[in-house]
């Protein structure tokens, strides 16, 4: 615990309920009167060679960059890719879904632009540009977003409303105080972090090592071997197939969801998308799911209802990349980023781990959006046991892998106990809630090392998810 950490003196009540009692010398304004929404955009006579940095809606996580803004020319920019910010700006989402993709740009000189999907704050007088990243960030202010954003699919809140949240305004020094003590905090949980990531990667490197083994060379340690023929299998067992998986399992492309049937709940049948597979609770079997149909929906839909006990992956887009691999417990519709695949002359879960080996990403058609069709994944070449040495392998990493799986799961629960403190304790220390003055005064100096941290999910499905929703604003503006 640092020291010097103490509740203000006195407090008044600030009329405004995300805020609650505040430090009786601080101001409580609308945003707009305290720092400026910034709506300098490029302009459409814009020549088609000039190059920026973009920076899209899903490239972002929650206050530092943790994705590099790409270069790129105006002509094969998207249509959204036009506000300007710049060095002292805090960029915020203001699409409910991606509420904490806040960014402070804080990096270099160059002119940034970004998607029409973000609102841009410029510092004003009296401001120190840091702190206005840190109240964004605050759960309260997230959570008032969400109360006034609007719109069926894609929620978000018109800048005129944003720009009307009151807030509370600090004395300059003060925000000052408040930086230096959360950015100290922050340097610490990164730290943390990053430490509970390195050992999870090479956790999960020792369990892969021990599942490649096991499906390449089974259980007994002197079994005759045979070329497979497949590079990435390398010599297996003599007695086991090489085959392709259209003979132990069928695959099926899911179908087009319009958007104005999505998010329903009540219906018979879930309706995945690739967004399912990251929601908690669904990192092996899908549990829940954002939107369901009725029956008849899904027959006018054209969607091919998989059974329970499918595998599903995503087929399409920077999502497919991940190998995101996930079961069906009850029957289920897949929209058209996803495939299906039902097994049938295999083990299941012999048949899940094959398929978690495979990598989707290197065999996806070239071009700029990589995908892979029914065809392609059937004709992929496996090698299979005997039933029964299927259920023994799998028995097998069962057991051998249960440790180092809950060790997985408790640095991953580490890390989201981390992040949830850091949350709260953003919240307390900008909302007033604890005074961090004589904190603030007794750190050392430091030097700033916000380095990018590796997530524990992969951002890659995140833009691409990101993608999906600033196109979908974009046609119902």
């Amino acid at each position: 615990m640092i020291a010097g950490l103490k509740p203000y003196p006195r407090m008044k009540e600030s009329g405004v309920p995300w805020l609650g009692a505040v430090p009786e010398h601080w101001e409580v304004l609308p945003l707009k009167h305290w720092v400026r929404m910034n709506r300098a955009v490029l302009p459409e006579s814009t020549p088609p060679e000039y190059e920026f940095h973009y920076l899209d809606i899903g490239s972002v996580g929650t206050g530092v960059l943790t994705a590099k803004p790409r270069r790129i020319r105006f002509g094969d920019a998207p249509s959204r890719a036009r506000r300007i910010a710049r060095k002292g700006d805090t960029i915020v989402s203001t699409v409910r879904t991606y509420l904490q993709a806040i960014y402070f740009l804080d990096q270099g000189s160059d002119e940034l632009v970004c998607s029409t999907g973000f609102a841009v704050l410029s510092p004003a007088p009296r401001t120190v540009p840091k702190f206005v990243s840190y109240l964004s960030q605050s759960s309260g202010f997230t959570h008032r977003i969400t109360a006034d954003s609007v719109g069926i699919a894609y929620p978000a809140i018109a800048e005129t409303r944003f720009g009307a949240l009151h807030v509370v305004v600090p004395p300059e020094h003060e925000q000052a105080a408040m930086v230096r003590f959360l950015d100290y905090a922050e340097r610490r949980i990164r730290r943390y972090v990053r430490a509970q990531q390195q050992l999870i990667k090479l956790l999960e490197e020792q369990k892969q090592a021990i599942i490649h083994r096991a499906v390449t060379r089974g259980l007994a340690p002197n079994v005759r071997l045979k070329p497979s023929g497949v590079p990435w299998l390398g010599d297996v067992p003599e007695h086991w197939g090489v085959i392709p998986l259209k003979r132990i399992a069928y695959f099926k492309s899911g179908a087009g969801f319009p958007i104005a049937e999505q998010g329903t709940q009540g219906g018979e049948i879930p309706f995945l998308k690739v967004s399912d597979m990251n929601r908690t609770g669904n990192e092996t079997w899908i549990e829940t799911a954002d939107s369901t149909v009725s029956k008849e929906t899904a027959q006018r839909l054209r969607a091919y209802v998989l059974p329970a006990n499918s595998v599903i992956f995503p087929k399409v887009g920077g999502a497919l990349l991940t190998n995101k691999r996930r079961l069906l417990r009850v029957p289920s519709c897949v929209d058209n980023n996803v495939m299906g695949c039902v097994v049938h002359g295999a083990d299941l879960q012999y048949a899940f781990i094959l398929l978690q080996r495979i990598d989707l990403g290197r065999l996806a058609k070239p071009g700029p959006v990589p995908a892979i069709g029914e065809s392609e994944v059937g004709e992929i070449k496996v090698a299979v046991p005997p039933l029964e040495e299927q259920s023994a392998i799998v028995a097998f990493l069962e057991r051998e892998c249960s440790q180092l799986v809950d060790a997985i799961d408790h640095g991953g629960r580490e890390i989201t106990l981390l992040r949830e403190y850091r949350t709260r304790l953003i919240a307390d220390v900008v909302t007033g809630k604890l005074d961090v003055r004589e904190a603030a005064a007794q750190l050392p100096e430091e030097t700033q090392d916000f380095e990018p941290l590796e997530e524990v999910e992969a951002d890659t499905e995140e833009a691409a998810e990101a993608e999906d929703t600033a196109e979908a604003q974009e046609m119902e503006a």
